[in-house]
Formats: C-alpha cells, sequence, structure tokens
C-alpha cells in the first residue's frame, strides 16, 4: 500500500463515492486513510447535492479518529488548509472563506468538503478540488471556477500532495488545543466579515451581519444587536454586486 505524508494511500480509477469506500477503512484503530478516484459516478455534497466528478480533478477522502464533538475544528482546518495550499501556489489571487466550509478563488467556488460520520472514532473528510475544469454553472446555487481557469498551473497530485502537508500541520495545531489560532487564521480569510448576509437554513432564511464564528464552527449572526448562532445553513453574500449572488 502506498502513502503520503504517513497516511495509507489507495487510488482508484472510478468509484461511486471516495466517501462510501473510505467507510471500509474506518474499522482499525489508529489508521490514518486516503481514498482516491479519478472519477466518480455517485460524488455528493452537504445537503444531498450531486458533486459533478469530471476527469482531471482532484476526488479523495480522508478517514481518520476524530472526536465527533470536535467536527468543528475537522471542518475549520479542512478548508483552511484548500485556502492555503492555493496561497502556496499564487498568492497574488483573490482567495476567500466562506461559512461553513467553502473556498472561493476569485469570488468563486472551486473546492467541496463533506464531512461524514465513520465507524467506531473515525471520521471521513470527502473533498473535491476543481483543478481542470469546473461544472456548469447554470445548475449550481453557486458560480464556479477552477485552478485552470485561474491560471494556475498545479496537477491533482502536485495539489493532493501539498494539501496533505497543510492538513498535517493544522491537524497538529488542533491536537495541541491551539484553536483559537486556527480559528484566527480562518477569519483572517473570511470572505465579507462584518457585512450583510443572507442565511438560507433549514426552516427559514435570516438575514443579518457576519460577525464571525465561535469555537464549534457555528456563524455567528449579529441581529439588532444581539448573537444568533447558527449551525447548518448556506450562506448568500448581498449588497454586493461582485459576488454575483454567492
Amino acid at each position: 500500500m502506498a502513502e503520503i505524508n504517513g497516511w495509507n494511500y489507495l487510488f482508484h480509477e472510478t468509484l461511486g463515492s471516495t466517501n462510501d469506500e473510505a467507510q471500509k477503512y474506518c474499522l482499525v484503530p489508529n489508521r490514518k486513510t486516503i481514498v482516491r478516484a479519478e472519477t466518480q459516478t455517485s460524488g455528493r455534497g452537504r445537503r444531498g447535492r450531486k458533486w459533478i466528478s469530471d476527469k482531471g480533478n482532484l476526488f479523495f477522502s480522508m478517514a481518520l479518529e476524530f472526536e465527533l464533538k470536535n467536527i468543528g475544528s475537522l471542518v475549520l482546518i479542512s478548508a483552511l488548509s484548500i485556502a492555503q495550499t492555493l496561497e502556496e501556489l499564487d498568492n497574488t489571487q483573490d482567495i476567500k472563506l466562506k461559512w461553513p466550509n467553502d473556498v472561493l478563488l476569485n469570488r468563486k467556488k472551486v473546492s467541496g468538503i463533506l464531512i461524514e460520520k465513520g465507524n467506531g472514532n473515525y471520521m471521513i473528510v470527502g473533498i473535491g478540488i476543481n483543478i481542470v475544469s469546473s461544472p456548469d454553472d447554470k445548475d449550481l446555487i453557486y458560480p464556479t471556477t477552477s485552478l485552470a481557469q485561474c491560471k494556475i498551473n498545479c496537477t491533482a497530485d502536485e495539489f493532493l500532495n501539498r494539501f496533505m502537508i497543510k492538513f498535517e500541520q493544522n491537524l497538529s495545531l488542533v491536537q495541541q488545543n491551539k484553536k483559537d489560532y486556527l480559528q484566527n487564521e480562518w477569519l483572517q480569510r473570511a470572505s465579507n466579515l462584518g457585512k450583510e448576509i443572507l442565511v438560507h437554513g433549514e426552516k427559514k432564511d435570516e438575514t443579518g451581519f457576519f460577525a464571525g464564528i465561535d469555537e464549534n464552527m457555528c456563524l455567528l449572526l449579529k441581529q439588532n444587536n444581539q448573537i444568533k448562532k447558527i449551525m447548518v445553513g448556506d450562506v448568500f453574500f448581498i449588497k454586493d454586486d461582485n459576488y454575483a449572488g454567492i
């Protein structure tokens, strides 16, 4: 079995879903596994959305032991590690984070993250990165882009290797209980912090001012001088024509 940065690494030409395949590797204690596929036939994103898996893009899932109660930290470092990888590749680009787990490259979505509970003490982090192409925007709720469209020259292999270095560094900081530092790193890259946003929740839409995140990665929404914590939702930026609705 191959390894990447101390993780067991398995590559498949085609899978239904790398997250589903990664479930098979959540049985042995103290094992960290990466499952990658060239293409997925049943890729999925947050809230049951379909993830379009074009060949040449990067699709992988990480299976690791991680306490469910700290899932917010896992969400945070997954998105932060993607942003840091992009910054390392080209720090002249506009790279931002959008709650809960989106990474924006030049104000368009470039990646997707889906975190699911694995067997036992395991969590599974599924990640998709648009390397060479992006889906047609007309069928999506957010405009998208790819590294190639932004003239960032990087292969899927190179991105994965760079990302895993960043992820391991950030995971180590979580284990050292340096969550405040990581939260500040996320907030420094947060898009539209302090501005008015709309949050499309499970039951209703709410508007307010984006006041930050808490230690559990809940969104802090300021409404009438009060702070409301939101755990689940999709954020849309308003009063900002440059963001084309996202």
